[in-house]
């Protein structure tokens, strides 16, 4: 509550004091990069030829020059060993930020070039990143703040969907070249992201606002830099921080689902408080709740037991609406000032976010082995963001503090029919009610300081994060029908998965701090060496508890048949419980608790080289250590549970030859690795409803070393345009793959290292304006773009005595294709805005197979978006309509095995089958 009290302080501080620049004059903002390397030139100077004004470049290559009176001018730029360059033609309009990023060469290389930027002006944020990306140490893809802007995408999740090789699982976990998200990392303003998620190690993307990002850079290939934890990708998000002018920015969004908005929706216990994030304390247990020895060495007298149920939310009532339309807020203030004589510049950036949704899927088909089940779902959802962005630059030096908070309230409450052999059910009445409360709040410290008049640079970077995961009180109650025209009975007889509470606390706390050197040597042709070290530490404490009500079927003063035949509002009412009909029951195990910490510490030595005007070559090595250790509860096994110490060296080479001054040919060779994560380790067994499975880790997990080898070959025929080919192939060992135990009536998923396991693709992208058409006005201003990836990979399950159905199979997540493509239109002077999105991806395994069933394979579906924006209000305002997932076709996933669809037994091969419901949202954002 401090951290809210404090950011809506200082939203409220710079909301009424924020200075609004002079209207009568505008700004000249960019960044100033060598244009063969892309490496910022700090201290290369600006001027406007014919005045005295000018700026310098800071540390990250920007200048600004301020107050700058309407009309076109002729810059000048100057650095020591570069050739001056004169551009002219640079305008700049009344109370507006013209932007020009400047790329310089050595004297001997270019000449003078005129460069008017009225005619780039819109393409300036995509060409800027398209020439950082040619000028890459590494292969990578990116997309910038500016198609950020025009893509119908909400947050970071929708955003990487556009990125060539990258797909979305369960809409946030990010898949990079067929990889799972536990082969990928992610980093937020330089320092690592946490895994949000308790049962496995993934990232949700869709808590950052799009809106608030600089740029997303994907690095496929590794560089000593970069932390060694990936085999796909690497994720690196900015976020902003000194904006270019002052401002004050409103977005209000209501939206449309097709199958939920104004429809019937049905909910269990709803209080005022979940409309913020948060619950009012009801759910959780009471401090002084008793302790799970007293509950099952049977220590509570039955005074104490009736107090301790009571004390529990019994409101099992099923509350009936009409699920309102979804609704987003969100308030920006940006705000910039200059200091002293020298125009230091004092930056900040915070925003308010707010998003509440109410969706249902109202049938969804489970029909394999000995389930026929019909489920309705009902999603009532609300997430809440701050960020606060504060940074200050003088000089040579920067420094930034940033922070990030968020919130996703998830409660959902499901209604489940149908029939299950294997427990004699005919029909049955199962209900759910699941919240999930996480949250993320992560600060960052950074600085960047040069030095010297080498163009050499220390970066430094401190942080730390903390995630909570609460599930509190899952509740399961499940009826049984075993006949036809039989009543229904409550299956609450005895404490089962179909009958609990479950109570679930986790909590994560990260440290990390890096610095990285970088100078300018004399090697070759030219040559920067760079240093650095890194350091991680995580600790993380969970819990869970097991609770549940059971009948006293002894007891003579009532009809207990009669008793279970009562619906699920009244079968825990208050008059049976203070009679004494129910005991309080609790399953127990040590491994429900766990606490882990890990260490890492990495240092890495890296030299970029410059053979020839051609040939760069970026090589170094890596050399991690980690430690980690994880204890349970379990007095009969040796503790630490689960123990890692390794010490592995990660060398890189990535080559790159200018084939042209438009085009570049790469070759990659590198090593990775990838850990287990907490949860993949932790022998916590938790009942899953929705997969019907029993999740639990494996302690003696290893982790995985990746070889990787990469060709790409890129072209660049204009500003913002790119086309590009890539081939590459990981082989691992001791991948870290889902281990299936289904030769029991209960399945179980735990994780096993496969003996080898090897992934190889081909990607192709492509993003081109219309105008080799026809040279008119309407072809100029579209632009086309698709990105296109093939996959391949194969893991052999292990060699344990098991019998599996496959012996060897895809990856799980892997999607053999994957298709982006989308057209990009505006006209009316850029006030109207049309973009057009399609994304299909092959099949892929969802749930690995084992002993009796086959994998379950997510089915290829196709996805369509598209977003109309138009500028009002003297093009403060915007007007966005937006479309998504407007063909509506079905999820489905089936059990398949040899490329056909698998019956184990039973009722048939459909794992899960639904209709998401197409969505339509409509938003006004004003900018004053």
């Amino acid at each position: 509550m401090k951290s809210k009290s404090l950011l809506l302080l200082i939203l409220s501080v710079f909301f009424f004091t924020l200075k609004v620049s002079a209207q009568g004059n505008g700004k000249i903002i960019g960044k100033i990069i060598d244009q063969k390397t892309s490496e910022t030139l700090i201290g290369a100077t600006v001027g406007i030829d014919g005045t005295t004004k000018g700026a310098a470049a800071n540390v990250d290559g920007r200048y600004v020059l301020t107050d700058v009176k309407p009309g076109k001018y002729t810059l000048v730029i100057k650095y020591i060993g570069y050739q001056t360059k004169s551009i002219s033609d640079v305008e700049v309009k009344a109370g507006q930020v013209t932007t020009l990023d400047i790329a310089m060469a050595s004297g001997a290389t270019t000449a003078l070039k005129e460069v008017v930027v009225k005619s780039t002006y819109r393409q300036a944020s995509v060409a800027s990143l398209y020439a950082t990306q040619k000028n890459s140490a590494s292969i990578s893809d990116g997309i910038s703040s500016e198609l950020i802007r025009r893509a119908p995408d909400r947050n970071t999740s929708d955003v990487l969907k556009r990125v060539s090789g990258t797909t979305i699982q369960d809409n946030k976990f990010v898949i990079v070249r067929g990889l799972s998200d536990r082969y990928n990392s992610a980093s937020l303003d330089g320092a690592p992201l946490p895994s949000t998620e308790p049962n496995r190690k993934a990232f949700s993307f869709d808590i950052v606002p799009s809106n608030l990002v600089e740029n997303i850079v994907i690095s496929k290939t590794a560089t000593p830099d970069l932390q060694g934890d990936f085999a796909g990708g690497s994720v690196q998000i900015q976020t902003k921080d000194i904006p270019d002018q002052n401002f004050v920015s409103l977005n209000v969004g209501v939206g449309y689902n097709s199958q939920s908005t104004f429809k019937d929706f049905k909910n269990g216990y709803r209080n005022a408080s979940d409309y913020f994030g948060f619950d009012n304390g009801t759910r959780k247990l009471v401090s002084n709740f008793p302790t799970t020895n007293q509950i099952v060495n049977r220590q509570l007298s039955q005074t104490q037991t009736i107090q301790s149920i009571n004390s529990l939310n019994n409101d099992f009532s099923i509350y009936r609406s009409n699920a309102l339309p979804t609704q987003n807020y969100q308030l920006t203030v940006g705000n910039v000032q200059e200091l002293g004589a020298n125009k230091n510049r004092l930056g900040t950036t915070v925003s308010l976010t707010y998003r509440n949704s109410q969706t249902t899927v109202p049938d969804l088909i489970q029909q394999f082995d000995n389930y026929d089940y019909h489920s309705a779902q009902y999603k009532f959802s609300t997430n809440i963001g701050a960020l606060a962005n504060f940074a200050y630059s003088f000089g040579k030096n920067k420094i930034t503090f940033k922070n990030l908070y968020n919130r996703t309230f998830d409660d959902q409450f499901t209604y489940r029919t149908g029939s299950n052999t294997s427990d004699g059910s005919y029909d049955s009445r199962f209900y759910a009610n699941d919240l999930l409360e996480k949250s993320l709040l992560k600060s960052t410290l950074e600085g960047e300081h040069g030095l010297g008049a080498k163009n050499s640079k220390i970066k430094w970077n401190l942080g730390f994060s903390n995630i909570i995961n609460d599930q509190p009180d899952q509740r399961k109650t499940n009826y049984r029908q075993g006949a036809a025209g039989e009543p229904f009975y409550a299956q609450v007889t005895g404490l089962a998965k179909q009958n609990a509470r479950v109570f679930s606390h986790l909590n994560e706390n990260i440290y990390s701090g890096k610095v990285d050197y970088s100078v300018p040597v004399d090697l070759f042709k030219q040559s920067t060496l760079k240093l650095g070290v890194y350091s991680q530490y995580r600790k993380r404490d969970f819990n869970a508890r097991f609770l549940g009500l059971v009948i006293n079927t002894s007891n003579t003063q009532y009809d207990i048949n009669t008793i279970l035949q009562r619906p699920i509002q009244t079968i825990f009412g208050p008059n049976l419980i203070n009679n004494g009909l129910y005991s309080l029951d609790e399953i127990s195990n040590p491994t429900d608790r766990y606490d882990a910490n890990s260490w890492t510490n990495a240092g890495y030595a890296m030299l970029d080289s410059k053979f020839s005007e051609k040939i760069r070559v970026v090589y170094g090595l890596r050399v991690e250590k980690f430690d980690l250790k994880l204890h349970t509860e379990e007095t009969d096994m040796q503790q630490p549970r689960a123990q890692l110490n390794n010490t592995d060296f990660l060398p890189s080479v990535n080559f790159t030859y200018a084939l042209t001054q438009r085009a570049n040919f790469r070759a990659s060779y590198y090593r990775t690795l990838a850990r287990p994560e907490f949860r993949e380790l932790a022998p916590f067994a938790f009942y899953d409803y929705e997969l019907l499975a029993t999740l639990q880790g494996e302690p003696n997990l290893k982790r995985t070393l990746i070889d990787n080898a990469d060709l790409r070959y890129e072209f660049y025929p204009a500003a913002g345009q790119i086309f590009s080919v890539s081939v590459f192939y990981k082989k691992f060992q001791n991948a870290i793959e889902p281990k299936i135990e289904d030769s029991n009536s209960s399945t179980t998923i735990s994780y096993f290292n496969s003996k080898s396991a090897y992934v190889y693709g081909f990607e192709l992208e492509a993003r081109k304006t219309l105008d080799f058409i026809n040279g008119g006005n309407f072809f100029k201003n579209t632009t086309a773009y698709a990105n296109f990836s093939l996959n391949r990979s194969k893991v052999t399950n292990p060699n344990d005595g098991i019998v599996r159905l496959e012996k060897s199979r895809p990856l799980v997540g892997q999607s053999p294709y994957v298709i982006n493509a989308g057209l990009q239109h505006n006209e009316l002077d850029n006030k109207l805005s049309i973009n057009v999105l399609y994304n299909r991806l092959g099949k892929r395994i969802f749930y690995a197979g084992g002993e009796r069933f086959s994998s379950v394979y997510e089915q290829p579906r196709n996805v369509l978006d598209f977003q109309i924006g138009y500028k009002v209000l003297k093009s403060k305002g915007e007007v966005k309509f937006s479309a998504s997932d407007v063909l509506n076709q079905k999820y489905n996933f089936i059990y398949e095995l040899d490329g056909k669809p698998y019956i184990p037994s039973g009722t048939g091969y459909t794992f899960k089958s639904y209709l998401p419901g197409a969505n339509y949202a409509l938003s006004f954002n004003y900018t004053f």
